[in-house]
């Protein structure tokens, strides 16, 4: 088992467009598209930063987990994704060793991924996603 990279990170701003345009037109950093994720109520813009992607995310209900965190925290990096190499694997350590998870089955992520959440408790605060690429469920 190995975590490859950092995968990305994700971004929740107050204005989506105006975090767009900063990226794309200040920083000139390539975009890659965007996608909706409807299980997790977002929409999805991407960008990608050297050998990492930055996701602009933005809800899309008022009930999902990134519109909690705009409300409680306001703008910021909601999360760092690093890539794994085996997401299976991953769950089974995380849960031998008694770590706390938000997902304890792999799940559909954007880009063609499996993803799983690790709650924060469980790491000093810090809501880490990891993912698989190309291996969708």
């Amino acid at each position: 088992m190995k975590i490859l990279k950092v995968n990305h990170l994700g971004i929740v701003p107050k204005d989506p467009q105006q975090t767009h345009r900063f990226f794309d037109e200040v920083l000139k950093l390539a975009p890659e598209g965007s996608e909706a994720v409807p299980d997790q109520k977002v929409f999805v813009d991407f960008f990608a930063a050297g050998g990492t992607r930055l996701e602009i995310l933005t809800p899309t209900s008022d009930d999902s987990p990134v519109a909690q965190y705009l409300a409680k925290r306001g703008s910021g990096i909601q999360h760092v994704a690093l890539e794994v190499d085996d997401l299976a694997s991953w769950l089974g350590h995380l849960k031998a060793h008694g770590v706390e998870m938000i997902d304890a089955e792999p799940r559909r992520g954007a880009h063609n991924t499996q993803i799983a959440f690790i709650h924060p408790r469980a790491t000093g605060g810090v809501l880490v996603e990891l993912v698989q690429e190309g291996k969708p469920l």
